[in-house]
């Protein structure tokens, strides 16, 4: 069976932003996800994949505000699909049923499928890509990045590492895979560590950090517990990603907006 995206409903454009929700039809189910498009856009045009949070979802504050930034303000499209069990998948948690590893593999499989399907609508330049993912958008992430590695040309990950807390469900616990997958990645990463992270212990990050394959790689900290994502942090997210996107000779990235929520 062929990969086949449709559309859901009509595009909606506001504020030189058009947004359109899909769905990935694929043999192993279907992958729900949303595509913002800078409007009246030239195309093709880069593209950042921005994997959400547990407990999140593909249209979370932080996925919306995020990718109306890219398109409107740089005209960079942004798309966000559903993470396994969250937003429109299956919302039963069948982790443990079926293996953290199993699931993982499938979340890798549909980003791929996903930049696949939106390269040959011709919307995308697969020369320009990027992933910003933190939390359970690096448990996920983190291994996508390893797999695609040159097809992307960096990423933004953290909140997550080695240990993690008696709180955190155990079958979701993917510390053996991430460390196994992060020596395979070399783009350009930069990592977020918030300093007093309650789920994902701070030595447990760092060590994670450490394993990252990449030759350029950098580390920012944060004070804060888990859930906190300063708007300074955010702007340096946004900056990385614009800066190894946009082309040689460009001026330097605008900080984003402190609208963003958090």
């Amino acid at each position: 069976m062929t990969d086949t995206l449709h559309w859901i409903g009509e595009p909606v454009t506001d504020r030189g932003v058009t947004e359109r929700r899909f769905n990935l039809i694929r043999e192993t189910g279907v992958v729900p996800g949303i595509l913002w498009l800078p409007a009246g856009a030239r195309y093709p045009c880069p593209l950042v994949l921005l994997g959400h949070g547990g407990s999140g979802h593909k249209r979370a504050a932080r996925q919306l505000g995020l990718g109306r930034w890219f398109a409107g303000d740089w005209h960079i499209a942004a798309v966000a699909i559903d993470g396994p069990f969250h937003g429109d998948r299956q919302a039963l948690d069948r982790t443990a049923v079926i293996g953290a590893d199993a699931v993982t593999d499938g979340m890798v499989d549909d980003w791929n499928a996903t930049l696949d399907a939106l390269t040959e609508l011709h919307l995308i330049d697969s020369s320009r890509v990027a992933y910003l993912g933190l939390s359970m958008g690096t448990r996920f992430g983190l291994p996508y990045v390893a797999a695609a590695n040159r097809r992307l040309r960096c990423a933004v990950l953290g909140k997550y590492g080695l240990l993690q807390s008696p709180v955190v469900s155990a079958p979701v616990d993917a510390a053996a895979r991430v460390a196994r997958d992060a020596p395979r990645v070399d783009v350009p990463v930069l990592f977020h560590v918030q300093w007093d992270d309650e789920l994902f212990p701070r030595a447990g990050q760092l060590e994670l950090f450490d394993l990252l394959g990449s030759q350029d790689k950098q580390l920012i900290a944060c004070p804060g517990t888990h859930r906190t994502s300063p708007a300074a942090a955010m702007r340096i997210w946004c900056d990385f990603i614009i800066e190894h996107l946009e082309p040689a000779g460009m001026t330097m990235a605008r900080r984003v907006s402190d609208q963003l929520e958090d």
